[in-house]
């Protein structure tokens, strides 16, 4: 069965945007370094990426316009606009859950969950999470959207953690 991983940076205080939706302070403490974070490594390991509305929309207008980062993966765009859907990038209307479950059970790479918070969210309460990657910022944001609603507890065990330029990668798998 294909694994479901959250992959995402998040600040020290556990935001993945700050109040407007902005994601500007990603990077660690050099902002000329050139490295990737591993993302390189771990994006030739998934072959599917989910994302929210709102992720989507922040990746094509801002942080990419032109631009589709996610080649090489069939992208599944949760939402709740009607779209048309285009070669790789499928727009799903309704929750996650469903569409993970069907998804873990084809054959393929493992599943890249990339935002917004409410999928972690929704796949977290169904306990379809397998591992955690987490870049997490030098930096307290303060405020913003957090990336884990508040819950039940969920246990985790730490299998892999390093430093690069300042930002601290973090793998978790669920217990």
């Amino acid at each position: 069965m294909r694994k479901v991983i959250v992959y995402i940076a998040v600040s020290l205080d556990g935001y993945i945007a700050d109040d407007a939706g902005g994601v500007d302070w990603l990077g660690g403490t050099d902002p000329d370094y050139q490295g990737d974070y591993g993302y390189a490594d771990f994006a030739a390991s998934v072959d599917t990426v989910v994302m929210g509305g709102r992720t989507y929309r922040q990746v094509t207008e801002e942080l990419s316009p032109g631009q589709w980062v996610y080649e090489g993966m069939t992208a599944y765009v949760v939402t709740h606009r009607t779209l048309p859907d285009q070669e790789t990038i499928r727009f799903v209307n309704g929750p996650a859950v469903p569409l993970v479950k069907r998804l873990r059970r084809q054959p393929g790479g493992d599943i890249w969950i990339c935002g917004g918070a409410d999928i972690v969210g929704q796949l977290l309460e169904a306990d379809l999470i397998d591992e955690y990657r987490l870049s997490i910022m030098p930096l307290l944001l303060g405020s913003g959207l957090r990336l884990f609603p508040k819950g039940k507890p969920h246990a985790l065990r730490l299998i892999a953690s390093r430093e690069e330029n300042g930002v601290l990668l973090c793998t978790y798998q669920r217990i």
